[in-house]
């Protein structure tokens, strides 16, 4: 259901537990109960996500905020919904179905020039650039490059401009936006964005350019080269035209 994108179903999950473990405390019961049904209510909605990362996400997220909300932070229940509202702000919906803030390792792409050689002035585009931390990685591999972010949130697109006044960073959808002038497009995104990425790839990208993708293959393409950096996350790079396996 279009309704229930992710996170919404872990926002459901989070807040009604919470109104559950209130209702039953307020008419008297013990707190162990309260806990309990809300936990089991978390349980139930599980079912919802997609993934097993994101059901884990569900069920522990009711018992989680309650030990914060009992312990050291002392965080009443509204407390978390409006952190829940923050959340909504920063990570707006329409950028839900592709990756939450991923931040790539500030020397994560120093192997890339080995297998990638790009003439100064190289248009490179960092699809999805959250706080900037992937356009930092890219300086650090191509100190020449013109590079550029777009970022949906506006909050982060303001924190990674100031953080990286080199690049030239917009806000938008990385799906709206035209990748033909680009020698190279980065990602960091989830697997299930890849099929989308190498669809607007192969249809705007010319030939010769490249797709670099941190972690996640794109299932189906050969790679022209897979890099291990010292944290053994792969990087997966592909040229256009893509060689399709079989």
């Amino acid at each position: 259901m279009k309704l229930l994108i992710w996170p919404i179903p872990a926002l459901l999950a989070w807040s009604s537990s919470w109104l559950i473990f209130a209702g039953l405390k307020h008419v008297g019961a013990p707190e162990w109960v309260g806990l309990t049904v809300a936990t089991f209510w978390g349980g139930i909605l599980t079912s919802l996500a997609t993934t097993k990362m994101r059901r884990i996400l569900i069920l522990v997220g009711f018992p989680l905020s309650m030990w914060a909300a009992s312990g050291a932070l002392t965080m009443p229940p509204i407390g978390w919904l409006l952190l829940l509202g923050l959340i909504v702000v920063i990570y707006p919906r329409k950028a839900w179905k592709d990756a939450p803030l991923f931040p790539t390792p500030r020397r994560a792409l120093r192997q890339l020039p080995e297998h990638i050689t790009l003439l100064g002035g190289a248009r490179i585009l960092d699809a999805g650039s959250g706080l900037g931390d992937g356009l930092i990685a890219l300086r650090d591999a191509y100190p020449r490059a013109d590079l550029n972010g777009v970022e949906m949130s506006w909050p982060l697109r303001i924190i990674s401009a100031i953080r990286c006044s080199f690049a030239t960073i917009r806000q938008g959808d990385i799906w709206m936006v035209d990748w033909r002038s680009y020698d190279m497009v980065y990602m960091f995104q989830r697997p299930e964005s890849m099929p989308r990425a190498i669809e607007k790839a192969e249809a705007e990208m010319r030939r010769g350019a490249w797709l670099v993708s941190l972690e996640f293959e794109a299932i189906g393409i050969v790679p022209s080269a897979i890099i291990y950096g010292k944290d053994s996350r792969p990087i997966w790079v592909y040229q256009l035209p893509f060689q399709r396996r079989g």
